[in-house]
């Protein structure tokens, strides 16, 4: 679609400072829209008056754009393959000539644009009910995400969904709840599988994706070849980072574990006293063994020599271990 000739054709019989105002304000000729203040200032009259001006030659165009089947035809089908709403940014990409799309559609009956809230993009609309539709689609998905609590692909958002893949993308993708997360999966955009907020976040993310504890110093390799990293991460940062967040235990000389997976923080001396304490009975340093290394990468040597420590545990004549009371 030629929107230059429709949009040529349309101000060809407008006054040329009217015409020099609406290129500009929508960017016509060098895809930058101005402000009403930096033409009025160009001019030398107020923002109001190109207000006014602007207003004035809508109230010509449109009359001349509404009998222009072809163009209103094309953007009515546009329309219809995308369940009769689309997030703003996405209609003028698909579209083309963002500007000239934008000026047209601005100035035809039947197409609505809602500016961005606080729960939705800005996006345009072929008619109200497309809107309804697209408002319980969203309610339902985001519901869904509520209960599952856990990233799902589109493959099994679309499950049992008589709805065609391009328009439940429309709609979903106008909400400001629901967001993707790197590599493609969805999720409510308050989780950080979605939006991680700084080095800890990205660092829970690929801890979680390993499912096993790690060095400091990879962990900021790994966050570094995230597709939404923003450059080099030092691994000093990395570890003063995660030493003072609760998600994350040093289990080992520069080793992280993620607590949700089990891990007690504290040091080996605190990881004995806990063991001992949740026996009914004295432990031989054979159990103690065996409970700490479930919790703690170390040699079992650095727990023999904890358990030495005549301050905190006692052994008794059969060579079993309980806590020195204070």
């Amino acid at each position: 679609m030629n929107y230059k000739r429709v949009i040529k054709d349309l101000l060809n019989d407008l006054p040329p400072r009217t015409i020099g105002i609406i290129e500009r304000r929508f960017g016509l000729l060098n895809n930058k829209r101005e402000t009403l203040e930096a033409i009025g200032s160009s001019y030398a009259i107020t923002r109001e008056r190109v207000r006014q001006i602007e207003l004035e030659s809508a109230s010509k165009i449109k009359p001349k754009l509404e009998k222009n089947k072809e163009i209103f035809n094309h953007f009515k089908s546009t329309f219809a393959s995308f369940g009769g709403v689309k997030k703003e940014e996405d209609l003028l990409n698909y579209l083309g000539d963002k500007n000239g799309a934008y000026f047209l559609l601005s100035n035809l009956s039947g197409f609505r644009r809602i500016p961005e809230n606080s729960d939705f993009h800005t996006f345009w609309v072929d008619k109200s009910d497309s809107f309804e539709t697209a408002k319980k689609v969203i309610k339902t998905t985001v519901n869904n995400l509520k209960k599952d609590k856990e990233l799902v692909t589109l493959a099994k958002l679309l499950k049992g969904k008589n709805i065609k893949k391009d328009v439940f993308l429309s709609y979903i993708d106008i909400s400001k709840n629901i967001g993707q997360d790197y590599n493609g999966n969805y999720g409510l955009s308050n989780w950080i599988e979605i939006k991680p907020k700084g080095i800890k976040d990205k660092a829970y993310l690929v801890l979680k994706k390993e499912n096993k504890p790690v060095h400091f110093s990879s962990v900021a390799k790994m966050i570094e070849s995230l597709p939404i990293s923003t450059g080099s991460i030092h691994t000093a940062t990395v570890h003063n980072e995660l030493i003072k967040d609760k998600r994350f235990v040093l289990v080992g000389r520069g080793l992280y574990a993620l607590a949700e997976w089990g891990y007690e923080p504290g040091i080996i001396k605190d990881i004995i006293i806990k063991t001992i304490k949740e026996s009914s009975l004295p432990l031989s340093k054979d159990e103690i063994l065996a409970k700490v290394l479930d919790q703690r990468f170390v040699k079992e040597n650095t727990v023999a020599l904890n358990l030495q420590n005549k301050d905190c545990f006692l052994r008794n004549s059969f060579g079993k271990y309980t806590i020195k009371e204070s």
